[in-house]
């Protein structure tokens, strides 16, 4: 009797050994023609293996390529796309830039910045007035997600001024925020809502 760990080393471990059977003797057939019927056997069998995948883009052509990684390239055949190439399995793919841009305030974030920043622009009129608002209990909500206890009306309305560079002024009794108990309230009922929704689907 033989063990697997005899065998010489899958390239792909995920279709098994009896895949990679059938691809060692796709390899040895002399006949092109034959080799090709083969080949597309061999495809329509990996691709049972996985039948959630079907609907994912370019499925077929993941297919081929595996393919071809598991025959290490030697099965001479006509691929119907461009398979991957040898060289090209082990580079590292290009790094993602990372920004650099620094918060004025970690707990509000880069978008809520970006926002107030947009809602300088805004001519002014109902909408401009809306928006300001929106931010503002936005920037309250985030606050609270850090302290949890409270905070004033007045740091929020100077975290504005500073993010807006004085653009956003709002006067303290004329805007009045909801209550610090009341967002996490209702911060807590949404939550609780999609936790529901969530195991209800399940």
């Amino acid at each position: 009797m033989k063990y697997n760990t005899e065998e010489k080393r899958l390239a792909l471990p995920e279709y098994g050994r009896n895949i990679q059977n059938m691809v060692d003797y796709c390899i040895t057939i002399a006949d092109r023609e034959e080799r090709k019927r083969c080949a597309n056997t061999i495809i329509n069998v990996m691709g049972n293996l996985f039948p959630h995948l079907r609907d994912v883009n370019d499925f077929k052509h993941i297919l081929w390529d595996h393919l071809a990684i598991m025959s290490d390239f030697k099965l001479d055949i006509d691929y119907p796309y461009e398979i991957v190439k040898k060289e090209n399995l082990n580079t590292r793919p290009p790094r993602i830039p990372y920004s650099n841009s620094r918060f004025h305030y970690r707990h509000y974030g880069k978008t809520l910045e970006l926002m107030i920043q947009k809602a300088t622009t805004y001519p002014d009129g109902p909408e401009k007035d809306q928006l300001i608002k929106l931010l503002a209990t936005q920037m309250k909500k985030s606050f609270l997600t850090w302290n949890k206890e409270t905070v004033d009306d007045r740091k929020i309305f100077k975290d504005l001024d500073e993010l807006s560079d004085g653009k956003i002024i709002l006067d303290e009794e004329e805007h009045k925020l909801l209550e610090s108990r009341d967002l996490i309230a209702r911060t807590n009922s949404n939550t609780n809502k999609k936790n529901y929704s969530r195991n209800k689907s399940r």
